[in-house]
C-alpha cells in the first residue's frame, strides 16, 4: 500500500515521502484510505493549483524536521475554561466534563467527506490518532451553559495532525476557543461543527508560528434553521500558514459572521481562505477581513460566496476585505469572489488595498506622536474593527496580541 501512495504522488518531495510512511504506519481502514488518496491526488498544495497559487506548501516544506525555535506562550486565558492540549506526541482532556458535553475519544478513524476540497483537511483526517491522540475526538453539545472550550496545539516535533468534530444540539450554545502555537514543523488540524436548528456557536482562532513552520487549519460548517455562527481569527502567519474555512447554510434562517485579521512581518506568511455556500433561503452572511503587512511579509485573501439559483433566494451577503502595506515590500494578494445564480439577493463584497493615510500620520505627528507609535496606533485601530465580535473572554487578549505585534 505504501509503495502505491508513494507512486501516486507525482514526484515525491522528502516531506511526502515521510508523510506517506507515516501513513503506512496507521492502521488499515477504508475511511482512512480514501481520505489520504485524497490528499495523495496533489500531494503537498502548490502554486499550479488554482486554490492554493498564492501559498505553495510543496515548496515550503522539503522535509519534515522539528524547528529550532520553541512554542510560543499560549496568550489566551485558561481561567475557567476547559482545556485540552495537542502536542506532536500526545493528547490530555480534562478528566471530568459537565453536563451539556459528551466527549468521545474514537480509536478509528470516521467518514471525512468532501475530502478532496481541502487536502490538508484531508491529511489531518487521515494521519490523526496513534499513541495517546484520537483518531478523531467528538464532542455532543446539548446545554446552553458551558464553559469555554479551549484548545492548544504545541510542542516541539517533526508533525502534528488532529481532527475534532462537534456536534451541537438545537437551542445548544458553544464557546470555543483554538490557540496554534507553533513548535511542530508541520501542524495540520481539522474542526468539524454541525449546528442543528437554533444552536450557536462562537469560535476563536489565535496562531503564531515560526519562520521555519508550516501550519494548516481547516474549518468545516453546516448551519441548521435559524443557527447562528461567529468566528474570529488572529493570525500572524509562519513560513506558510493558511487557516481556511467552509460553510454551508443548509436550513432558513442561519447567520454567519466570519471574520478575520492578518499581521505578517518578513518571512511570515499568512493566508485566509475562506468558501460560503447560500445552500437555503433567508441566510445571512456577513464577512469581514483585515491585514497588515510589512517589508518582506505576505497576505493572502480568498473568500468567496456561492449562491445556487433555486435553494439560494433572499440571501443576504457581504464580504469585505482591506489590507495594510506598511512598508515597501510588503506583499498582499486578494481574490473576493461571488458566484450567484439566484436572482432575489442582496450581495455585495469590497476588496482595498494601500497604505496609511498621510493626513492622519500627519495630524498624530503634529501632536508629539513618534513616527512608530503613530503608525501603530492607527494600525490598531483599523485592525480593531475585525476583532470586535470575539467573545469578550478573549476579544481584549487578542486586541492586546495585534498591539504588541504593531508596537514591535
Amino acid at each position: 500500500m505504501t509503495t502505491a501512495l508513494r507512486d501516486f504522488i507525482k514526484n515525491p518531495t522528502p516531506a511526502e515521502l515521510e508523510l506517506v510512511a507515516r501513513y503506512g504506519a496507521q492502521p488499515e481502514d477504508a475511511r482512512r484510505e480514501r481520505a489520504f488518496l485524497a490528499f495523495a491526488e496533489t500531494g503537498l498544495p502548490h502554486r499550479r493549483m488554482e486554490a492554493w497559487k498564492w501559498t505553495d506548501f510543496k515548496a515550503a516544506l522539503k522535509t519534515l524536521d522539528a524547528p529550532a525555535a520553541a512554542s510560543a506562550k499560549d496568550p489566551l486565558p485558561h481561567d475557567g475554561a476547559l482545556v485540552f492540549r495537542f502536542t506532536p506526541n500526545g493528547f490530555d482532556a480534562p478528566a471530568n466534563m459537565p453536563d451539556g458535553i459528551r466527549m468521545v475519544e474514537q480509536p478509528g478513524m470516521q467518514a471525512f467527506p468532501g475530502a478532496e476540497d481541502v487536502p490538508l483537511g484531508a491529511l489531518a483526517a487521515a494521519l490523526s490518532g496513534g499513541g495517546k491522540r484520537p483518531a478523531t475526538l467528538t464532542f455532543e453539545i446539548t446545554s446552553g451553559d458551558l464553559p469555554r472550550l479551549h484548545f492548544v496545539f504545541k510542542g516541539s516535533g517533526q508533525a502534528s495532525f488532529a481532527r475534532i468534530v462537534f456536534l451541537i444540539r438545537s437551542g445548544a450554545s458553544l464557546n470555543l476557543s483554538e490557540s496554534y502555537l507553533g513548535g511542530a514543523g508541520l501542524t495540520s488540524a481539522v474542526f468539524e461543527f454541525d449546528l442543528e436548528q437554533d444552536a450557536a456557536l462562537n469560535r476563536a482562532i489565535f496562531q503564531r508560528g515560526g519562520a521555519d513552520e508550516a501550519l494548516a487549519v481547516t474549518g468545516i460548517a453546516h448551519l441548521g434553521a435559524n443557527a447562528e455562527m461567529t468566528q474570529t481569527t488572529l493570525s500572524f502567519g509562519a513560513k506558510v500558514a493558511r487557516m481556511e474555512t467552509r460553510v454551508v447554510h443548509q436550513a432558513s434562517g442561519a447567520k454567519l459572521n466570519l471574520n478575520a485579521a492578518y499581521l505578517s512581518g518578513k518571512g511570515f506568511h499568512a493566508d485566509i481562505t475562506t468558501n460560503v455556500r447560500h445552500g437555503a433561503p433567508s441566510c445571512v452572511t456577513r464577512q469581514l477581513t483585515k491585514g497588515a503587512v510589512l517589508d518582506g511579509g505576505t497576505g493572502v485573501f480568498q473568500g468567496k460566496f456561492f449562491v445556487p439559483r433555486k435553494t439560494g433566494q433572499h440571501t443576504d451577503a457581504d464580504m469585505q476585505h482591506q489590507a495594510l502595506l506598511l512598508e515597501d515590500g510588503a506583499q498582499v494578494f486578494a481574490k473576493p469572489e461571488l458566484e450567484i445564480y439566484a436572482d432575489d439577493v442582496e450581495c455585495a463584497h469590497g476588496n482595498t488595498c494601500g497604505a496609511l493615510d498621510d493626513a492622519q500620520m500627519f495630524y498624530l505627528r503634529q501632536r508629539g506622536i513618534p513616527e512608530n507609535q503613530a503608525r501603530a496606533l492607527l494600525t490598531e485601530a483599523f485592525i480593531a474593527e475585525a476583532l470586535g465580535k470575539a467573545d469578550e473572554s478573549v476579544r481584549e487578549v487578542m486586541l492586546a496580541e495585534a498591539q504588541n505585534w504593531l508596537s514591535s
